[in-house]
């Protein structure tokens, strides 16, 4: 049973403004990444030591701050997890990693008639951390160049081109709603950083497969109609695919600590995921298939 009726929408119709806004999203993403606010690395990439604990009484973080002062660690991030009394705190290695966990627990205990229970306690040195960014944008890399020989041979390149650039698209956007909100990104995040490649690509070979079918039949001289019957006829599986997923991961984003940044990233994923195997994989595809024909009537 369809949910959503046959459709006849012109999507490449619009093309030319779907490129444009998200040329204008893609160039605003980089400009907070690289010029303006930057990327907010978790402890996992920066190097540091996380404490986080939940204290028995109420207690505010000016009250938390004023404790490690006493350790000299008022310079620490402070952060409420969402759950009463209970705070996340990092802050940058000392000697060592142990050294740094056992000044801050005894900064902690100085307050008075407060007991409090350490929930989790990690620590990264800053090569390791600078390392594991490298071997992070290395591997999302490496992906990205596998998808473009499989879809290549898959399909054809052109294909494989179309869905790169929505894949990069993608990241890029996400990676700039991150910066520009301060979120952090951990190695939770890269995960739902990969997920969110592995389903955008999902719903663009969707797309890419239904065109090639519909190839086959030759009832399309136009490229632009072929692309838009071909998309009309995955929507109604796009969309609800779309939104279930969406559904389940709404409901984890009123969870707290990673889980709920975990979630907020697929929710961004998901929304520009969909957006982008609709509007900018074919969009790609049709540009280089006319550039092709452009060289061949020389």
């Amino acid at each position: 049973m369809r949910l959503i009726k046959e459709t006849h929408i012109q999507f490449t119709k619009y093309h030319n403004l779907f490129m444009t806004a998200s040329g204008i999203f893609l160039a605003l993403s980089l400009i907070s990444i690289f010029l303006v606010r930057g990327l907010n690395y978790g402890l996992d990439f920066t190097g540091g030591t996380l404490l986080q604990v939940s204290f028995e009484k109420p207690i505010t973080t000016a009250a938390v701050r004023q404790a490690l002062a006493t350790n000299n660690l008022e310079n620490s991030n402070i952060q409420m997890t969402g759950v009463a009394n209970e705070f996340i705190i990092r802050t940058p290695l000392h000697a060592s990693s142990d050294s740094t966990v056992v000044l801050m627990t005894k900064a902690l205990e100085s307050v008075p008639d407060n007991s409090f229970i350490t929930q989790r306690a990690e620590s990264v040195g800053p090569k390791i951390g600078k390392e594991l960014r490298a071997t992070v944008f290395q591997a999302i890399f490496w992906a990205m160049v596998v998808i473009l020989v499989y879809i290549s041979f898959r399909f054809q390149f052109k294909f494989a081109l179309g869905a790169v650039a929505a894949l990069v698209h993608d990241v890029i956007f996400t990676l700039g709603i991150f910066s520009l909100f301060q979120l952090e990104i951990s190695l939770s995040t890269i995960a739902a950083f990969l997920t969110i490649v592995g389903y955008s690509l999902n719903d663009t070979i969707v797309i890419f497969d239904r065109v090639r079918e519909n190839m086959k039949s030759k009832r399309y001289n136009v490229i632009e109609q072929l692309f838009d019957v071909s998309i009309n006829e995955s929507l109604s599986r796009t969309v609800i695919t779309s939104a279930t997923t969406l559904f389940v991961v709404l409901i984890l984003a009123f969870a707290h600590g990673e889980v709920k940044i975990f979630s907020i990233a697929l929710i961004i994923g998901i929304v520009i995921g969909t957006y982008s195997s609709l509007c900018v994989a074919s969009p790609i595809v049709i540009m280089y298939q006319k550039k092709l024909d452009a060289r061949k009537k020389k």
